[in-house]
């Protein structure tokens, strides 16, 4: 991946950053709370049975120029390319998600996150979990509570893996496990196409659409769209028609996505019960 192929300025642009480009820790904080409340995760794509482009081009021109989302491997990529560009010193890295799920259960090493190397520490950049994206770097300690513009994380020390968890009203929920091993641009291609394509895979056979402001977690999962503002009981509603789908893309998510691809969504949709709705894993 060569980040002379990204166009910092237009990336800049889009989340709406205007202030100082010399690599730190203000511009980092700065970067991760514009990018994750400008582009929203989304996984159209797969559900329309397409594979994300990972290559720079593609990525620009959707999330940059149609000012489309993605998932945490066209995120996290563009995000990587971009903070390489301003100087930053930047790893990929791949956790297994453990939210949802029993402690028993051992998933696949398949979420793209990055590592960031600061004078100041070590610093994890995730743009691209969803409905739980960190919306601040987070340093690598393990037991220090952190703050973010939305919940409270940690990390905690688990053999020579950290688990990252956020509280969730009175409860510290797992989000996922990592290692900082770090992974080149084969390793994202492999778990990108398994993510897109395995039959019965989550992001295959759900819709999810992500944005988090601060305060505030807007998420669409199936039929239920979720707002869920910080320290507060969740507000939920249906969404039933295509014009109720459509509204909430613009107005809730920024994202205007083309009359194919709604047609796709809508399909799923329709696979789906809208009168036994379930908020999802990610809400």
């Amino acid at each position: 991946m060569d980040s002379d192929d990204i166009d910092a300025g237009a990336y800049l642009r889009r989340v709406g950053y205007t202030g100082p480009r010399e690599p730190s820790l203000a511009l980092l904080r700065d970067l991760v709370a514009r990018h994750t409340a400008a582009i929203a995760f989304e996984n159209i794509d797969p559900i329309a049975r397409r594979v994300p482009s990972l290559d720079l081009t593609s990525l620009q021109l959707k999330l940059v120029a149609q000012r489309r989302g993605g998932y945490c491997y066209e995120q996290n990529t563009l995000f990587q390319a971009v903070l390489r560009t301003l100087g930053f010193a930047v790893t990929g890295l791949l956790a297994r998600v453990r939210r949802g799920l029993p402690p028993d259960v051992v998933t696949a090493r398949t979420h793209m996150l990055l590592r960031v190397d600061l004078p100041e520490s070590t610093y994890l950049a995730d743009v691209g979990f969803g409905a739980l994206t960190p919306t601040a770097p987070l340093a690598l300690r393990p037991d220090v509570e952190q703050a973010t513009p939305n919940e409270v994380f940690r990390l905690r020390a688990i053999g020579e893996e950290y688990l990252l968890q956020a509280a969730v009203g009175s409860v510290w929920e797992d989000i996922y496990q990592l290692a900082l091993l770090p992974q080149l641009p084969a390793d994202y291609a492999m778990v990108n196409w398994f993510t897109a394509t395995r039959p019965n895979a989550l992001f295959v056979e759900n819709l999810m659409v992500t944005r988090p402001t601060p305060g505030l977690r807007r998420t669409l999962f199936n039929h239920v769209y979720t707002m869920r503002h910080t320290g507060e009981p969740p507000e939920r509603r249906v969404l039933r028609t295509r014009d109720e789908y459509e509204r909430v893309m613009v107005e809730a998510f920024g994202l205007t996505p083309e009359a194919a691809d709604m047609t796709a969504v809508m399909a799923l949709m329709d696979r789906h019960d809208a009168d036994q709705p379930q908020p999802g894993p990610f809400a």
